[in-house]
C-alpha cells in the first residue's frame, strides 16, 4: 500500500512513464527498460539421473550454493530488441558501463536514448561522473534521458516482464557458474531477438486514472 504523502509523487512518475510507452517507435529517440536482478547459482550435489524416453529428468532435491552473480538488462518493447549481459557485481562501474554499450553499441545513431529504470542508488547520472572521466560522463549524459519509475512502481517497468519470462524459460534450472549463466543467457535473448519479442504495453494514462482513483490526490474545491 502506498502511503497518501506519496501519492502525488507516485502518480507524477507513474504517468510520466506511461505517456513514454504511448509514444510511437522512433530510431532517434528510442525508449528502452533497464534494470538488473540478482541470479542465484547452484549446483547439484548428486548427479542427475539422464532424461529417458518418457520420463522426465531426475535430480536430488538438495544443490549446492555457488555464490550469486547480477543480471542487467535492456528491452526496447516495440522493437523486440533486447541486451542481457551477466556480471559479478552491479556497482556503479558496472552501470556506467551498461550506459556506455547502450549509447555506443546499442543505439549509436540515436539522438537521445530514452530510458525507464527506478531508484537504485546507482542508477544515476552522477554515477557516470562517479565511474568514468568527466568529458565521457557528460557525453553519456547528453544522450540519456532518464524516467523513473516510482516507489513502490516497479511494475511499470516493462522489463520486468522479460525478467518474468526468463525465469520461467531459463532459469528455471540449477546453474552452477557465471560463464555457464552467461552461456544460457546469451543464447536465450539471441533466440528472442530473432523473432522480435516486444512488449505490447496497453496500461495508458487514462487507464490509470479510470482504475486507480485511489492513488491521486484529492484536491480541495476553491471556498466560495
Amino acid at each position: 500500500m502506498i502511503p497518501p504523502i506519496e501519492n502525488a509523487a507516485f502518480v507524477a512518475a507513474m504517468e510520466d512513464v506511461l505517456d513514454l510507452y504511448a509514444q510511437p517507435e522512433d530510431a532517434l529517440f528510442p525508449v528502452i527498460c533497464f534494470d538488473e536482478r540478482p541470479c542465484q547459482l547452484l549446483a547439484d550435489v548428486l548427479t542427475p539421473i539422464p532424461l529417458k524416453p518418457g520420463q522426465p529428468l531426475r535430480e536430488d532435491y538438495e544443490d549446492e550454493r555457488k555464490g550469486t552473480a547480477n543480471l542487467f538488462g535492456v528491452l526496447e518493447p516495440l522493437s523486440g530488441k533486447r541486451w542481457l549481459k551477466v556480471t559479478e557485481q552491479r556497482t556503479k562501474t558496472e552501470f556506467a558501463t551498461c550506459m556506455q554499450h547502450v549509447c555506443d553499441v546499442l543505439y549509436p545513431h540515436a539522438v537521445t536514448i530514452r530510458v525507464v529504470l527506478d531508484t537504485l542508488n546507482t542508477h544515476t547520472i552522477a554515477a557516470l561522473y562517479e565511474t568514468v572521466p568527466a568529458a565521457e560522463a557528460r557525453r553519456l549524459a547528453t544522450r540519456l534521458e532518464f524516467h523513473f519509475t516510482p516507489k513502490h512502481g516497479s511494475w511499470l517497468n516493462a522489463v520486468e516482464i522479460e525478467f518474468a519470462v526468463l525465469s520461467r524459460q531459463c532459469l528455471n534450472r540449477r546453474i552452477d557458474s557465471v560463464e555457464r549463466l552467461r552461456s544460457e543467457v546469451e543464447a536465450w535473448s539471441s533466440k528472442r531477438n530473432q523473432k522480435r519479442v516486444g512488449v505490447k504495453w496497453r496500461f495508458t494514462t487514462n487507464d490509470a486514472r479510470r482504475t486507480l482513483p485511489r492513488l491521486y490526490p484529492t484536491i480541495p474545491s476553491n471556498p466560495s
